[in-house]
């Protein structure tokens, strides 16, 4: 691994994921209605959603990589303009109310977790733009969507469990709407910089 690399993709990934979203507010609002048990399993099938999701997509660079160099390349720079695009935006947006979620209305929280992680479409345009940016040309290709991809699941679960264990204390401070929008404008500023060193940073292949 491009241990320089890898320590901006943690810095980034931790930052954006310690942001409320989709899965973190279903968490988050069982959590703090049914209990930690309840929301520990939802942390359990959202986690699993997530590695499905994860792997699909690092699976699918891997081919691009290893049969289309020059299309991979392009999707770097695409990703990185990406990047900077969501930071615009969620600087913008922060703060703005979270969106309804929807889930099945008597399934089990494993279900539910799993559920809204696999119907994210957003989770598959982030990380097909995301993880191409940490990618040292020089390196095995697969060896690091594959850690990459660890790294994401884990840290989500990691994430997930701790709102899920605070939920009754975080769900009242971080999702007000002043803290709301000083979160979202951290994850904002972290795309953008992040977005605009990567188009900085390119090696050549």
């Amino acid at each position: 691994m491009n241990f320089q690399l890898f320590s901006a993709f943690l810095l980034i990934t931790l930052i954006l994921m310690l942001t409320p979203g989709p899965i973190v507010t279903l968490v988050i609002s069982t959590g703090a209605t049914r209990g930690s048990r309840a929301g520990l399993m939802t942390v359990a099938g959202s986690t699993l959603g997530n590695a499905l999701l994860i792997g699909g997509i690092a699976l699918g660079l891997n081919v691009v990589i290893k049969y289309t160099a020059e299309i991979f390349e392009l999707l770097r720079w695409v990703g990185a303009a990406y990047l900077i695009w969501l930071g615009i935006q969620a600087w913008r947006h922060a703060g703005d109310p979270a969106a309804h979620v929807t889930v099945p209305g008597h399934g089990v929280y494993f279900r539910r977790g799993m559920f809204v992680a696999l119907s994210n479409p957003k989770t598959i345009a982030f990380f097909t733009a995301f993880l191409p940016q940490f990618i040292d040309p020089t390196l095995p290709a697969g060896y690091q969507l594959f850690v990459m991809c660890a790294v994401s699941v884990l840290l989500a679960g990691v994430t997930d469990s701790i709102w899920a264990m605070t939920a009754a204390a975080g769900r009242n401070f971080f999702l007000r709407k002043a803290n709301a929008k000083w979160l979202g404008r951290i994850s904002g500023l972290a795309l953008i910089g992040g977005g605009v060193w990567l188009s900085l940073a390119r090696r050549p292949g």
